[in-house]
Formats: C-alpha cells, sequence, structure tokens
C-alpha cells in the first residue's frame, strides 16, 4: 500500500531497520488553521523514518490525511501548497444566505470554496484508489452516529464527499448529504479519535492534538460571536479528548500537541510558523521516547518524571484535582489537597489537572536526569 511517492530511500530504510513488522495508526486532530502543523509533523515523521500504516483524521486532519493518502504530493509540496493557501479558498462569508435567511441561513461560510479545494487537492478517487489507507471522522447531524467513511464496508465512497463532511464544523459550514444523510464535523463528537486506530491492530497509535484549550484567554466575551462559537468549541472537543484519554490502557500512545494554541484558528498568517512547531513538537516527543514505545505494552508517551507541588495559600480545598488526576496523585489534608512526596512518572495528559484548578495552585516541574557519574 506504501509507494514511493511520498518516502526518501533514507526514510524507508530507517523504518525498516527499526522493526519491519511494527506498525503504527497516525492521528490527526482538528484545529481550525492550526492543523496546518500536521503537515510540519508529516516532516518530522518521514526524516525518522516513522512512516504510518493508516491515517486517521479529523476536519482539516483529515484534508491532509487524504493529500497525503493520495500518494500525489511529497510533503515538500504539501508545505508549498500549505504556504500558498488563502482565507478566499476556504472562508467566503454566505452574504445572500445571511441577509434573507438570517437565522435559517444553513452556515456562516459558502460550501463552494472549500469543496473545490478539496477536490482539486484529493480528485474523484474512492478510498478503494488510496495509496494509503486512510479513515475519515464525521458525524450524522440527525442520528449523532460517528462515522469513520474507510473502514470496511464503507469505502466504496469519494474520499472528497467524506472530508468535506469531515470539516463542515456546524455552524461555519453547511451539514454535507451523503446518501441521504447529512454528515458535519467528527470534532464535536471526538476530535482525536484514537480509539478506532487501536481498533485497527496497530501496535502503537501516534496521535496529534492541535486543538488543546490550555492557554489562557483574554476578553473572548467582546471579539464577536464567531470567536466565542470557536472558543467554546476548543473547550468541548479538548474536554472530550482528555476523558477519552484518562482511561487509556493500550497499545502505547505517543501524543504530540504542538504549542499552537496561541495562534489564531481561522488565520492564514502564520503558515509556516505552524508548520515548523510541528515538525519541532513532533521531533521532540520522538527523542523524549526513544525505542521506549517499541517494546512497551501500552500507556502515553512521551514520559518524563516531574515534581508536583501544590501551594496551600491557594488552594480552597475544593478536591478538583482529585476528580481530574490519576488515582492517588493527590490527597487532602487539613481541607487542603497535597502532591505525590517526591518525583512521579507524567505523561502529557496528566498535566491537564493544572488547568483544572480554579485558583491555580498546582505547579509541575521537571526533574533533572541524573548525571551519568551520579
Amino acid at each position: 500500500m506504501v509507494t514511493a511517492a511520498t518516502l526518501t530511500p533514507d526514510a524507508m530504510a530507517r523504518q525498516a531497520a527499526v522493526n519491519p513488522t511494527w506498525r503504527f495508526g497516525l492521528v490527526l486532530g482538528g484545529g481550525g488553521m492550526r492543523g496546518l502543523a500536521h503537515v510540519g509533523v508529516l516532516r518530522a515523521l518521514e526524516e525518522g523514518g516513522w512512516i504510518p500504516a493508516e491515517i486517521v483524521g479529523t476536519s482539516i486532519g483529515s484534508l491532509l490525511g487524504a493529500v497525503w493518502a493520495t500518494g500525489r504530493y511529497t510533503v515538500a509540496e504539501m508545505e508549498q501548497i500549505s504556504l500558498d493557501l488563502t482565507r478566499r479558498d476556504i472562508f467566503q462569508i454566505a452574504h445572500a444566505d445571511m441577509a434573507f435567511k438570517r437565522m435559517r441561513a444553513p452556515s456562516l461560510y459558502r460550501s463552494e470554496p472549500l469543496a473545490t479545494l478539496i477536490h482539486r487537492l484529493v480528485g474523484d478517487v474512492t478510498f478503494h484508489d488510496l495509496a494509503r489507507p486512510l479513515i475519515v471522522n464525521s458525524v450524522d447531524i440527525n442520528s449523532g452516529t460517528q462515522m469513520f467513511w474507510g473502514l470496511p464496508g464503507l469505502e466504496d465512497m469519494r474520499v472528497a464527499d467524506a472530508v468535506f463532511a469531515s470539516c463542515a464544523l456546524p455552524g461555519f459550514f453547511s451539514p454535507h448529504e451523503i446518501g441521504g444523510r447529512f454528515y458535519v464535523d467528527g470534532a464535536i463528537v471526538d476530535n482525536l479519535p484514537v480509539r478506532i486506530a487501536a481498533a485497527r491492530g496497530m501496535d502503537a497509535v501516534v496521535a496529534v492534538n492541535v486543538g488543546a484549550s490550555s492557554l489562557l484567554r483574554a476578553d473572548t466575551q467582546e471579539a464577536g460571536f464567531a470567536a466565542v462559537y470557536a472558543r467554546g468549541s476548543e473547550i468541548v472537543f479538548q474536554q472530550a479528548i482528555e476523558w477519552h484519554l484518562r482511561s487509556w490502557a493500550k497499545p502505547p500512545l505517543l501524543l504530540v500537541q504542538p504549542s499552537v494554541q496561541q495562534l489564531p484558528m481561522m488565520s492564514f498568517d502564520h503558515t509556516r510558523e505552524l508548520m515548523d512547531e510541528g515538525h519541532r513538537a513532533t521531533r521532540l516527543a520522538l527523542e523524549q521516547t526513544g525505542s521506549a514505545i517499541h517494546s512497551a505494552t501500552g500507556g502515553i508517551f512521551p514520559r518524563r518524571l516531574v515534581q508536583i507541588r501544590v501551594t496551600r495559600e491557594r488552594c480552597i480545598g475544593c478536591g478538583a484535582c482529585l476528580s481530574y488526576a490519576a488515582p492517588g496523585m493527590f490527597r487532602m489534608e487539613d481541607g487542603k489537597a497535597v502532591g505525590p512526596d517526591g518525583p512521579c512518572e507524567w505523561s502529557p495528559i496528566d498535566g491537564d489537572v493544572i488547568r483544572h484548578c480554579p485558583t491555580f495552585a498546582i505547579t509541575a516541574r521537571p526533574v533533572p536526569a541524573a548525571s551519568p557519574s551520579a
């Protein structure tokens, strides 16, 4: 299934040298234009010889995953395509509908520009025609059923239709009709569908979350309804991701979270920065994890030792940390939360407990690695 169209000989050799039978699924989450960081992720994976056996994509993750899965483009060509994108290629306000239909307008933006872009990049191929396996995440807007196009029995349709449906965030784009049903962005149920990748029999999963909402915002309420809706969506999507990952058992999962939260979701002014950050975050995650994920049976990576502190003066004793953190990480003493007595192993998802403390009383500092002579 993997062609040489986007792989260098060195990348293929490194992949084979690591473990010729070891397979991982790549999950690319949604996040508006921040998802362009996925292009940098693909570049870092290719450089490291990590070639996905399958991609699962949501929203912009499905679009970039589909472009890669066609086998028609190198990663360098995907970077140039991303740099050439303009707002009018995707976001054109549906002025007529907004003016005449008002609250009954189907969406804020016209569907035609996005549909044209997807068709130009992906063509009329079905899932059977792709050079690499692809699964696209969407949701039936009427039944609420999550639909993973590309799974067995769901491969005969046009990839472009599935991708448009996955990009159709309610309110922003109209639901997309497929076979008499109407579908929207799968992010409203699960923006980072790692479980479907795990169910496909992979040895590991690499998941890229570009929709994290951990960065504090100021005065979102003053930025207009679209900004408020987008911020609300961010929070909902991130909460769902946390809920799924807190109970993660196996296979091992490498969670890559590029630092893109500070950049606007719908901006086209930061494309190079986004791709570079995706590349940097992926390289760092691979370096921190090393070969550990190849021998692991489960868990979330990369892992590191941290020292957790609770500032008693700030702690109000609400106990929220007990519900958000791993069991046993915190305890209550004299009406205040207390963290672990010594350093503890920390995965990327464990850090969310800090954000959920209402008084910001919790901090976590990395423990320096012991020197070889120690």
